[in-house]
């Protein structure tokens, strides 16, 4: 068993774990870091499209103690980010324990310490790793999820889920169905339509579609207003620059944006030029949930039956810490989402921390890292 009396253990290399080891590094915080994949931040740099970029401007984007360059836009690109993070590894000596998955982290009462056993998948060994704290960075996005569909298994083309998907450029002339309206899905929607897809997109729920400008603009209002009155402008707001978006088939939500990611965890629709697709008609929106699927037809609960050759589901992400996280009643749920409430959502018992599961993207994974190693860092020098 590899031990160090005062050591935090940080499951998960993505940017909320670099951040939280970041923050220790700078308190002199000994940590080891548990990655399952191959490389840190394996979403950004193995599982996401070409053309993301970040949705918010770079100063909410930011990881602690390392602004993003100033030569950077103002909305950055991936490759960027990726570069960001790479400085970032190698500016604050962070070197992830990759290709571990953790099957089992308990609290032992008799030593005051987390036991935390990881398969290595280079050596088919499992690890032993016991450390007083652990900290929980595996994000919201740690297992994507497809739903279940009467007759997928029968669809000769591609299915795939966003975590898949590159470009549309291997997609041209194709008959393509995205599935879910998230951000993912109404960008993936848009970049299939640009590289000459017949592209349709399925919308279930209500959303709320915002300019990168308005979201910002909301960000900033929330420092000096009450939530219910930035909500109250953005929808106006939303409503000026897109008019009524329920002639196309989009419905607009009965609660806020900025409510509903904090409540719900849904946030609203940064639009980059996929509601222009809708609007002419380049992207057809179906709004009837999937009945079930018929070799290449597509049957929709409104009784429509319509043909695709590939099938693209931005359905989002589970989680499950609770398959390998044991005894733990208080701080996460059965989602691997935190139980008490914000601003006190990141701090558990028996040193038990979770960093960038409070739905408020890498700012709060930013300040979620800050206040951990504050914590840590006071109980080691004053137990």
């Amino acid at each position: 068993m590899q031990e160090e009396k005062e050591r935090v253990i940080i499951v998960g290399g993505g940017p909320s774990g670099l951040s939280a080891a970041a923050c220790f590094t700078k308190h002199s915080v000994p940590y080891i870091i548990l990655e399952r994949e191959d490389c840190f931040a394996s979403l950004w740099k193995k599982y996401s499209y070409d053309r993301l970029h970040l949705h918010l401007r770079k100063q909410f984007c930011e990881l602690p103690h390392k602004p993003f360059p100033p030569s950077y836009p103002p909305y950055v690109p991936k490759e960027q980010f990726l570069q960001y993070l790479d400085d970032y590894v190698s500016h604050f000596g962070i070197a992830p324990l990759c290709r571990r998955t953790v099957e089992l982290a308990e609290y032992d009462e008799g030593s005051g310490k987390w036991r935390v056993r990881a398969r290595n998948g280079d050596s088919g060994e499992v690890e032993e790793y016991c450390g007083r704290f652990l900290v929980v960075a595996t994000g919201e996005t740690s297992d994507p999820f497809v739903p279940e569909v009467e007759g997928l298994g029968s669809f000769p083309g591609k299915v795939l889920h966003s975590t898949g998907f590159a470009s549309g450029k291997e997609f041209k002339d194709e008959h393509v169905l995205v599935v879910g309206s998230g951000n993912s899905g109404m960008e993936i929607a848009l970049d299939l339509v640009n590289h000459g897809a017949k592209t349709s997109i399925l919308v279930r729920s209500p959303v709320h579609i915002l300019s990168r400008e308005m979201a910002n603009l909301g960000l900033f209002l929330l420092k000096y207003l009450s939530l219910s009155t930035v909500d109250s402008v953005m929808v106006i707001l939303s409503a000026i620059v897109y008019g009524d978006v329920t002639k196309y088939g989009v419905a607009r939500p009965k609660e806020g944006p900025f409510y509903m990611k904090v409540k719900y965890g849904k946030y609203p629709v940064i639009d980059v030029g996929t509601y222009k697709k809708i609007k002419s008609g380049e992207l057809k929106v179906l709004s009837a949930e999937i009945e079930s699927v018929r070799g290449k037809d597509v049957l929709f609960k409104n009784g429509e039956l319509h043909p695709f050759d590939s099938i693209v589901f931005c359905t989002g992400f589970k989680r499950s810490t609770n398959k390998w996280l044991k005894g733990d009643d208080y701080l996460l749920n059965d989602d691997g989402l935190p139980k008490p409430s914000y601003p006190i959502h990141w701090k558990g018992n028996n040193g038990l921390y979770c960093v960038g599961l409070s739905r408020r993207g890498f700012y709060g994974a930013a300040a979620d890292a800050e206040n951990i190693a504050n914590d840590v860092s006071s109980l080691t020098q004053h137990p």
